[in-house]
């Protein structure tokens, strides 16, 4: 079993949650300005990009796999940028996300206060954990094997389905034809979230590549955690329920995969 530097882990622990609270005061104090909240939505991509690098920046010199080192963090690096681009791209009208609003308005004092506690430091705390395969990586000491190289696909497969769905999403609300009617085209005939499967699959990937050499098995639980909440609270329940009472929305429910990407039920297709 490979040595693993903990000592040198931890401090780099430090330093990336260092970089996470910069940014995410940076980012608190441009909501100040927009006089909104979801800037933070943006922010997250870019919270795991600063934790890659600021771990790589670390972890040289640690006796940890080079190798190792530059696949997670080109890897992390084009998810979490690809993502706050394609976010910051679709927020871009500045208007306060529902989400947020709806939270903000239950606030008992304070609405940045709130705000604060709720959104931000939740937010920093998850990163931080949901981000353990990628630190935990970046000090790993054996040499690259073939878990790592079948990671490495799986976060294709899940960087190709989150990007081109995202794509023919944004192209389908463009047209102004396709208002109020449901989006069964593309990936989406396969899955009703190909985004938030494609998210998941890249955490899947990027989980198998730490897994590679220990002790990177040992950070399951920060996949199946940003697995858990992609299908079962924040991702797929909420945008179920905003959009259920849309029409055509229940036959698209039942004619699709809820999560996993399946061919759609025979006889009661979506549309091609």
């Amino acid at each position: 079993m490979p040595d693993f530097p903990f000592q040198s882990f931890v401090e780099g622990f430090g330093w990336a949650a260092l970089g996470v609270v910069v940014l995410l005061g940076a980012t608190f104090a441009l909501a100040q300005v927009q006089k909104r909240h979801s800037v933070i939505d943006t922010a997250w991509g870019l919270g795991f990009v600063v934790i890659a690098a600021v771990t790589f920046a670390t972890s040289a010199g640690s006796g940890s796999d080079d190798a190792r080192r530059w696949l997670i963090l080109i890897l992390t690096a084009a998810w979490g940028l690809r993502l706050a681009g394609f976010i910051g791209w679709r927020a871009r009208d500045g208007a306060e996300d529902p989400r947020y609003e709806d939270m903000l308005s239950e606030a008992p004092g304070s609405r940045n206060m709130f705000a604060l506690r709720k959104i931000y430091l939740t937010q920093g705390v998850v990163m931080l954990f949901v981000s353990l395969p990628v630190q935990v990586a970046m000090y790993a000491t054996g040499p690259l094997g073939w878990l790592a190289w079948v990671g490495a696909i799986i976060w294709l497969i899940g960087f190709f389905f989150e990007t081109v769905g995202d794509y023919q999403m944004a192209a389908f609300r463009n047209d102004p034809a396709n208002k109020g009617t449901v989006m069964d085209r593309g990936l989406w005939r396969y899955t009703r979230h190909p985004n938030y499967f494609g998210d998941a699959a890249v955490w899947v990937g990027l989980f198998l590549v730490a897994a590679d050499s220990w002790p990177g098995v040992l950070t399951i639980l920060s996949p199946a955690l940003m697995f858990w909440t992609l299908s079962n609270k924040t991702g797929k329940p909420l945008t179920e329920k905003r959009l259920s009472t849309r029409p055509g929305y229940r036959e698209y429910i039942e004619n699709t995969s809820g999560f996993f990407p399946l061919p759609p039920k025979p006889g009661r297709g979506a549309s091609s």
